[in-house]
């Protein structure tokens, strides 16, 4: 059977509208191998896609694992054993509706500490992958949408090609860009150029650390406002927009096509910019007068917002609030760590949050775990 044009691996709602979105336009005969630690689940994605695709008469078609995959391992095997143009990395170690669905004292915590402090679970996953693509000799893309405002910095420091990541800033920006539609009928055909953060998915609690937007080449005014509507729907519901801007870039990555668009960990670098695509490069679309390195320090500074800093010398620290709430169950997870000692610090927190998830109210009751 011939190898799949792109494997889409994780079945939750990001994927699901990556998947969904690919359809119409996405090309002749391409084709997705959906890989998901549940076969079922896979396969019921990929039929879905399938009926889809029939009833558009679309000539993609979709595929799934036929086993369960019970490790890393198995699912960075399964995925390098398909020698694809693009892999879409969807799934990670904790998914960020946790809090929502299935609220505990390690929710709390996360919410708390922010965000960022599940940088290493993000990672694990996506980092198995690629180290088995290069492993294999298989030249597909990555592109990784499990917080890619830092775990792209950290896979890059970790030796890892990641060419982009997927949703959070390229939702913002089509959020801005609806809003000045609707603000400035006529306007909307100009790109929208953003610099923009993960935390950005809310308001900021001091305005000058807002995100940052041009209108072609002029510099938007009131950002926060133009976003409250976007920022008012459930987050669930922006995958579907996450999703479709998505697929808009693998379809352009896939066919060699331009493309002017906004994406989170480009080239591994922190946080979010505006991009171009074409002949299957990426490169930064910076404003005038905005430097590479300015975008990056700015980018860096709005990494605190979330709990996080990936530092270029290989250090991943956390602001002082971060590291209070993080230092009663994992001093040394609180007082930073190397690049390298991340899939250590992933064991650390997946036992700090079976023990946590297990309690109704979260006290500083210390972890034993390399503590």
């Amino acid at each position: 059977m011939p190898s799949p044009t792109l494997v889409l691996v994780g079945t939750g709602s990001f994927a699901r509208s990556v998947a969904r979105s690919l359809l119409p336009p996405a090309g002749e005969h391409a084709r997705v191998r959906v890989v998901g630690r549940r076969a079922a689940r896979a396969a019921q994605l990929a039929e879905v896609c399938n009926v889809r695709a029939a009833i558009d008469r679309s000539p993609v078609t979709f595929t799934a694992n036929e086993e369960d995959l019970t490790s890393d391992d198995a699912i960075a095997a399964e995925v390098a054993a398909a020698r694809p143009r693009i892999v879409v990395q969807c799934a990670s170690w904790q998914s960020p509706w946790e809090r929502a669905t299935a609220p505990s004292a390690w929710t709390e915590l996360c919410g708390r500490a922010g965000f960022g402090i599940t940088l290493a679970l993000q990672a694990r996953l996506v980092r198995s992958v690629s180290a088995r693509l290069a492993a294999s000799g298989c030249s597909g893309v990555l592109l990784n949408a499990c917080y890619p405002d830092a775990v792209n910095p950290l896979l890059s420091l970790l030796g890892s090609e990641v060419l982009a990541g997927l949703g959070n800033v390229s939702t913002l920006a089509a959020g801005l860009a609806r809003a000045v539609t609707r603000a400035e009928p006529g306007a909307g055909a100009a790109h929208v150029r953003m610099l923009a953060h993960h935390a950005h998915l809310h308001a900021p609690a001091a305005p000058r650390d807002e995100a940052m937007a041009w209108l072609g080449e002029t510099r938007l005014a009131g950002v926060g406002e133009l976003l409250r509507p976007l920022r008012a729907i459930d987050r669930a519901e922006l995958n579907d927009i996450a999703g479709h801007a998505a697929a808009r870039l693998i379809r352009a990555l896939l066919h060699g096509e331009p493309l002017r668009t906004n994406c989170p960990g480009p080239l591994g670098l922190p946080g979010g910019y505006p991009v171009t695509v074409g002949g299957g490069r990426l490169r930064l679309d910076l404003p005038p007068g905005l430097t590479r390195s300015r975008a990056v320090e700015w980018n860096q500074r709005m990494a605190a917002l979330d709990g996080v800093i990936v530092r270029p010398d290989g250090r991943v620290v956390h602001p002082p609030a971060t590291a209070r709430a993080l230092r009663p169950h994992l001093p040394h997870v609180a007082a930073g760590f190397d690049a390298d000692d991340a899939a250590d610090v992933a064991d650390d927190l997946l036992a700090l949050r079976r023990r946590l998830r297990t309690t109704t109210e979260e006290r500083t009751k210390p972890c034993a775990a390399r503590c």
